[in-house]
Formats: C-alpha cells, sequence, structure tokens
C-alpha cells in the first residue's frame, strides 16, 4: 500500500523498512546511559542493527564519521560525556550521517536542559523524548517529570512535538501511551504498546537507539522514525503474551524483536494519520 501525500508511514512501508535493516545491518553509534548501554546493545543486535558505544573524546568523532547514525543519550551525564557528545554530533554532521537526540530529563535539571539547547542547534535529524522534554526543549511550561518520567501525557505534547519540528527541522517523536511523529507539516499518532513497557529501565533508551537504526538505512527521515516506534509498539505487545512481570518481558521483547516479521507489523500495527498541515502560528525556522 502506497502513502497518501499526509501520510508519514503505514504498517506495510514500516515491514518495508524492517527488512531493510535486517538485510544491512547498520552500524548504530550509540553515546547512552550506563544504565541503557546492555539493554540497548542487545535491543539493537536483535533487531538487525550493530551497536557500538564509544563514549571518550579521543574517538567519539572519528567513529561517528563512520557508523550508520548516531544516537545521543544524556542520561547519565558527566562533562566528559557531554564534551564526546558534542564532538559525536561535530562527526555525524562532517559526514552527513543521521543523529538522535534523547533529551532525557530536560526541563527538570539545568545542566542537560542548556546542553540539550545547545545540541538542538546542531541540527538532530530527530528528537525522540516522553512528553515533558519535548514540552520543554519547546520551550513550554510544563511539570517537570519525576526524574526520567514524564508528569505529562504524550497528547499534552502534540503541538509542542508540531512546533519544535517546524522550528528545528527535526522530526519529533513523543511517547508514551500513544506515540506521535511529526515533521513540523505531518502528524502521525501509533497506538500500539504495552502497560508493561514503562516497567522496564532503559526501554525507551532502546527505543531512540533502534530510531537511529531505521534513520541509517531509510531515505525519509519521518517515514523512519515512525516506523521504529511502530516496530518498538508491536513488539511490546506481542512481548507481553505469557510475561509475568517486566523481568520476563524484557527478555521477551528483545526476544520479539528478533523474531518479529513484516507480516507482525502488517497485522497488528495500529497507525491513525492526521493529515492536517502545522498550524500557521508555528515559529518559523528563520
Amino acid at each position: 500500500m502506497s502513502k497518501t501525500p499526509t501520510e508519514i508511514v503505514t504498517a506495510e512501508r514500516a515491514g518495508l523498512l524492517l527488512a531493510r535493516l535486517r538485510t544491512q545491518g547498520p552500524l548504530v553509534h550509540c553515546l547512552t546511559n550506563t544504565v541503557a548501554a546492555n539493554f540497548t546493545a542487545n535491543a539493537l543486535l536483535a533487531i538487525g542493527a550493530s551497536p557500538a558505544m564509544v563514549d571518550n573524546t579521543e574517538e567519539a568523532q572519528a567513529f561517528a564519521r563512520a557508523a550508520g547514525a548516531v544516537l545521543v543519550n544524556l542520561g547519565t551525564l558527566t562533562p566528559q560525556t557531554a564534551a564526546a557528545m558534542r564532538l559525536a554530533v561535530k562527526g555525524a554532521r562532517e559526514a552527513g550521517r543521521p543523529w538522535v537526540l534523547d533529551p532525557v530529563a530536560v526541563g527538570a535539571l539545568d545542566y542537560r536542559t542548556r546542553l540539550a539547547a545547545d545540541l538542538v542547534s546542531e541540527a538532530p535529524t530527530a528528537i525522540r523524548g516522553n512528553a515533558s522534554e519535548i514540552l520543554s526543549l519547546a520551550g513550554e511550561t510544563a511539570q517537570a517529570g519525576r526524574g526520567v518520567d514524564s508528569a505529562a501525557s504524550s497528547a499534552d505534547a502534540v503541538e509542542a512535538a508540531r512546533s519544535l519540528a517546524h522550528a528545528t527541522g527535526a522530526v519529533v517523536g513523543v511517547t508514551g501511551e500513544r506515540d506521535y511523529v511529526s515533521d513540523g507539516a505531518r502528524l502521525v499518532a501509533l497506538a500500539n504498546g504495552h502497560p508493561l513497557m514503562p516497567r522496564v529501565t532503559a526501554l525507551g533508551c532502546a527505543l531512540s537507539a533502534i530510531v537511529a537504526a531505521f534513520l541509517a538505512i531509510a531515505d525519509e527521515p519521518a517515514e523512519a522514525t515512525a516506523a521504529a516506534l511502530l516496530t518498538v509498539g508491536v513488539a511490546g505487545e506481542m512481548a507481553a503474551d505469557g510475561a509475568r512481570g517486566p523481568a520476563s518481558f524484557a527478555t521477551a521483547l528483545v526476544d520479539t524483536l528478533y523474531t518479529m516479521t513484516a507480516e507482525d507489523l502488517e497485522k497488528r500495527g495500529h497507525i491513525e494519520p492526521c493529515p492536517h498541515a502545522a498550524r500557521s502560528t508555528l515559529r518559523s525556522t528563520s
């Protein structure tokens, strides 16, 4: 099924991108937090990508040039990793590689909020965060999240996501009970997932890395971002079947990312296109 001009992705297209990812096996350079590194690497391996966790200033820039895509995750931030992140972004931009910003806990703490604002000015290909993080990056007044958890629902951040995408040129994905993806002009809602997903630490971080993997093999960033979120949402639903709790669910999720097929996405993917142009009141890119 082909897309209409107002659609971002279809389940069939997401399945085709998943198959392409597995064929190409993109190298994803992850500058991520210590809590998430192991789970993120396993999730990337399961879906067919190749992870590398290079976060030192001596290697980050050069490695980013060689990678298929780069993830910058602000989780357990230090001055040293912040410097490496800046260098990795520079390397990605020099080589024309896509890169993803995961603005963990932005808005709750000043240091990472300032760093995130600086990184946004470096033209990320995609930004993936929860509602509180996206509201903060968009300059909206929002109740700070509790640590890495959002105090707002994803629906509360829809307009902020479109505004942020319009202003920065990045594709913005806001995740929660329902996920939304916008490129500033188009908006799609993705209604897959399971309540166990927020009970597993590092799942959101792994999701951002999977967004980077899809960006590495796709021609259109909005389609890639939406396909990644749809894939993980469907995997979460499938993994929940038979899971006894968060621990068995986490294991099942990695297994499901390994075994799921394009047909699973076509059968279970729940996409709600929102074919409305971005509002004229959004900030210009100038």
